[in-house]
């Protein structure tokens, strides 16, 4: 498929996933699969970044995927991570956690494509009129920040209909036959973000990856963010705190969002979680991680899903 001149072999982008849960070593694996591959640029420092994607570059070494930044709205770093992306020539800039119309602008004419989430139609219809390439649409079945309660399943169909951009379906693809229902909804291809935490190249500890292994129909639960959003979580001793509003403000703050309540950091929590850390961590999971039964690599997850999404192709 083609967003603008940027050509996509298969159209399969993986979420960005923070903090450090999807960086070079993911993103380069899923761009030589041709799919596109997201490094997640929020709440790391300029240099990293910049280094993560010359990284990625360097292990690029196949035609016919992208390499893609994905950076949160909420996030403080937005506007300094945005400018490293496009000075290091990505493919795209993906964005959630909020909406830019600054980027829009920001963006224009250095030849990488803007791909916005979004949650309504009416979102969806700005994001167009302002000169997004294209948009993904996350449903409340999405894992980490969440922008309506709506499944994608009751909204992807309306906003393909109402928009001429292409359309990427997120939230509740976790296996062929959720990617084949998506398909069948109209969008030119799928985000995964989930599925991709449980692969080989992912650089989360193995016991994160477990965590999703192990967790059954009805233990991702929703909590509210320090960032002001809702978010999609594997019940942990942690976030049955957050849930029960216990006391965990953070004794040392970063200013890492642009808005935060303090009444924990999140910040912190994913890191932990990310180490492997069960009892101190949030493990942010589509509601349906239950369905993952084992840890695969990038190539295996492509063998899978291709199928369904090169049908229309």
């Amino acid at each position: 498929m083609k967003i603008g001149d940027l050509n996509i072999e298969v159209p399969i982008i993986q979420g960005g996933m923070g903090i450090r849960a999807s960086m070079s070593r993911l993103a380069s694996a899923v761009a030589n699969q041709g799919g596109v591959g997201v490094i997640s640029g929020t709440a790391i420092s300029a240099e990293e970044l910049k280094d993560e994607i010359r990284k990625a570059k360097e292990l690029i070494v196949k035609k016919g995927g992208a390499l893609g930044v994905n950076i949160m709205v909420a996030a403080s770093n937005f506007a300094e991570a945005v400018k490293v992306s496009i000075d290091e020539k990505v493919d795209m800039i993906i964005c959630g956690a909020g909406f830019s119309r600054d980027i829009f602008d920001t963006v224009k004419g250095t030849g990488v494509k803007l791909v916005p989430i979004v949650s309504s139609l009416k979102l969806a219809k700005i994001a167009e009129k302002l000169g997004a390439d294209a948009i993904v649409v996350e449903g409340g079945n999405a894992g980490g920040h969440l922008g309506t309660d709506k499944d994608s399943w009751d909204i992807v169909e309306e906003i393909v209909k109402g928009v001429s951009i292409p359309v990427f379906g997120a939230g509740g693809v976790i296996t062929p036959e959720d990617a084949d229902r998506m398909m069948s909804l109209g969008v030119a291809g799928i985000q995964m973000g989930s599925r991709f935490i449980a692969s080989e190249e992912c650089e989360v500890s193995d016991e994160f990856k477990q965590a999703y292994i192990n967790c059954k129909e009805g233990d991702v639960v929703q909590i509210m963010s320090s960032a002001g959003l809702p978010a999609n979580a594997i019940k942990s001793s942690y976030v049955e705190k957050v849930i029960n509003q216990e006391e965990l403000t953070p004794k040392d703050c970063t200013s890492c969002l642009k808005k935060c309540n303090r009444k924990f950091c999140v910040r912190d929590t994913l890191v932990k979680a990310h180490k492997g850390d069960k009892e101190n961590g949030i493990f942010f999971a589509g509601k349906d991680a239950w369905k993952i039964d084992k840890v695969l690599k990038v190539q295996e997850i492509f063998d899978l899903f291709k199928p369904s999404v090169l049908k229309k192709v």
